[in-house]
């Protein structure tokens, strides 16, 4: 009888073997692509990457990084691109427009996914907000549509405003809608538009001069890899110019701005990394409506305020989400 169950219980043990093997073979290790424009320590990405911890995703373990970062190189997105195409990422995280550009041109079949692009439909990235069609979905960042809007809070804030200087990269797609939205606004508001333009981070030595030379009396920051890497440098020549400045993103008016208006951008990539989750679990990007944000806000400086001596109307300072003393 022992010799019996000793038998069955090395029989048992044997086809329990291959078994578990099996289930080890199954617990896939998933390959993230990372493929962004700017600097890899921006604060966004930590963000998104809490969130796909969060998601039960364990870097080393259970998902894979591959990390592609321009530093505000644009240009550089295609080759970069290319190159992580080759490593067969499950999905690339391509979170602004010229990046997931440059991914979608490098692969027709790897889902994408963007987490802050101003007009998807109008920068070609998909063919519908409703049916994305093709390997690409992800989030808006309203920031075409809100242009106009920040362009009325300056104008409210400082009545006189007359030319504004707008710091974009014409490099990128994004920056030039959102220079042409406001430029459809300034006639309504009785402005003067007044492009600076942007290359490279060496540039704004340059694009300083510029606007002194053109006699504006308040300046806008048109989000972009390039403009978000030099923005305390705008933002101190704004304060020492006495030009009051709106931002689209709060960390500007943190960071020294007047004021800033528009989405959470760290909610926008948290929720990018459920959007990847999703398709690492089988959905697919055309089938996934692109997400508008859900949270929008106002914060204003006043220490900045106090600086180049503008009085914030009090209405204004009610209506704001935060207001930084």
């Amino acid at each position: 009888m022992k010799r019996r169950a000793f038998i069955a219980s090395l029989t048992g043990g044997l086809l329990a073997a291959p078994l578990v093997a099996g289930a080890q073979q199954e617990r896939k290790v998933s390959r993230v692509g990372i493929l962004a424009s700017g600097l890899a320590t921006e604060a966004l990405y930590a963000a998104f990457f809490d969130r796909m911890r969060a998601l039960g995703y364990v870097e080393g373990r259970t998902v894979t990084f591959e990390r592609r970062f321009a530093e505000g190189r644009i240009q550089d997105l295609p080759t970069l691109a290319e190159q992580l195409v080759t490593t067969k990422p499950d999905v690339i995280f391509a979170p602004h427009t010229n990046a997931a550009l440059a991914a979608r041109k490098a692969t027709q079949i790897i889902p994408i996914v963007f987490a802050v692009s101003a007009d998807p439909i109008g920068a070609g990235l998909v063919a519908s907000l409703r049916q994305p069609g093709g390997n690409i979905t992800g989030l808006m960042s309203m920031n075409t549509e809100l242009a106009a809007k920040r362009l009325a809070l300056l104008k409210e804030v400082a009545p006189r405003t007359s030319r504004v200087a707008i710091f974009v990269d014409l490099d990128n797609v994004s920056d030039r809608q959102q220079l042409n939205a406001l430029k459809r606004a300034a006639t309504d508001l009785k402005v003067v538009i007044v492009p600076i333009a942007l290359s490279v981070p060496d540039d704004f030595t340059r694009a300083f001069i510029d606007a002194r030379r053109q006699d504006v009396n308040a300046a806008m920051i048109v989000p972009s890899p390039l403009t978000i890497q030099i923005r305390s440098r705008i933002v101190e020549f704004a304060a020492e110019s006495a030009l009051p400045t709106m931002d689209a993103e709060d960390r500007g008016a943190r960071e020294g701005a007047l004021m800033s208006y528009g989405p959470s951008w760290a909610d926008n990539f948290r929720r990018a990394a459920q959007l990847v989750d999703r398709i690492l679990k089988g959905a697919q990007p055309r089938d996934l409506p692109v997400e508008q944000p859900t949270k929008f806000e106002l914060v204003i400086n006043m220490k900045t305020a106090k600086r180049i001596g503008l009085s914030i109307p009090p209405a204004l300072r009610v209506r704001a989400d935060q207001v930084i003393e």
